[in-house]
């Protein structure tokens, strides 16, 4: 699977100029962002659920998830 993708030529210089450390505050707020909206999701498709299956729940799916 080719997993490249072109960036535009700004996107490219923002990215080259970021510190490391940024980039993974970055990669770990998407990260947070993915989670939050995994638990919105599952609490929509099933109002019944404690909020501790929710966070069970979405712990499960992001340990085995794959890319």
């Amino acid at each position: 699977m080719n997993r490249s993708f072109i960036l535009h030529p700004e996107q490219k210089r923002i990215y080259q100029s970021i510190t490391p450390e940024q980039k993974m505050r970055i990669a770990l707020d998407l990260y947070r962002s993915a989670k939050e909206l995994k638990a919105a999701g599952l609490r929509a498709q099933h109002p019944d659920w404690p909020e501790k299956q929710i966070h069970a729940m979405v712990r499960e799916i992001f340990l085995y998830a794959a890319t």
